[in-house]
């Protein structure tokens, strides 16, 4: 088909010179930043413009605009994070990990499916990490108070946390792909995948073509937003299904609906 087709012409890229994209630490460590820089500059620009756009201010869920001031800040914060964190613990992690190239890219049906499922294996620890740390206050206090000081979410700060956060998160998501034991394609759109879900969830907007509306399975900037509000709740990354499980779902006020 022309989706294998196409991946198959993205993986040869890729594969010709995996050794110096995918098994350098440095590289990967700045594909990581700036995929989550670009992926929250439209909604920056949003932050921008929305004092003088009037219709972006039923689609906004926060209560306060974010200035570009801020912006910077957070983005020079996660950066001096990932330079004294992220950059170690990615070379550590790719010294010790023994990495299959295979020649044949997945198919889209493959690389749809494995990505599926480091979402649910990440969404599963990720719900039972959150849950623990918010209910243990030495960790919530050493961990976690980082990220919730944004009572009001903006996109950027989906990783404006601590380097231990970060490095849990990185974790996580390095052990979700391991035990799926999937293609290395079909981890880089995990990864991807992974970045612009977070992203979504802190943008502090709420649109028509959000995904949790096109899907409702998924939680979304309002659901999200409530947990950051109240401080409890809402603890999955991505999926409803363990909140709902746990009882540890929050409505959505009026303030966190938008324009619904």
């Amino acid at each position: 088909t022309f989706g294998d087709a196409l991946l198959q012409w993205i993986w040869d890229f890729i594969y010709a010179e995996h050794h110096v994209l995918l098994m350098s630490p440095h590289i990967s460590v700045c594909a990581a930043f700036s995929t989550h820089l670009i992926f929250s500059a439209p909604f920056m620009l949003l932050d921008v413009f929305s004092p003088y756009v009037g219709w972006l201010h039923k689609y906004r869920i926060c209560r306060e605009v974010v200035g570009l001031h801020q912006w910077f800040r957070c983005a020079t914060r996660i950066l001096w994070k990932y330079v004294v964190g992220v950059l170690p613990l990615t070379a550590l992690f790719l010294s010790v990990r023994r990495t299959h190239f295979p020649e044949r890219a997945p198919s889209c049906f493959h690389a749809f499916r494995e990505c599926v499922s480091c979402m649910l294996i990440f969404d599963t620890l990720f719900f039972f990490c959150h849950y623990t740390i918010h209910k243990t206050p030495w960790l919530y206090h050493n961990v976690h108070h980082i990220h919730h000081q944004n009572r009001d979410t903006f996109a950027l700060a989906a990783q404006d946390s601590s380097i231990s956060e970060l490095l849990s998160l990185q974790t996580l998501a390095f052990i979700s792909a391991m035990l799926v034991g999937c293609h290395p394609f079909s981890e880089i759109l995990f990864h991807l995948v992974n970045t612009w879900l977070a992203v979504e969830d802190h943008c502090g907007y709420d649109f028509p073509w959000s995904l949790h509306r096109l899907l409702p399975c998924f939680g979304g900037a309002p659901y999200h937003l409530a947990h950051h509000q109240h401080f409890k709740g809402n603890f999955a990354p991505y999926f409803r299904h363990w909140d709902y499980i746990f009882g540890t779902s929050l409505p959505i006020s009026v303030n966190e609906r938008g324009h619904r």
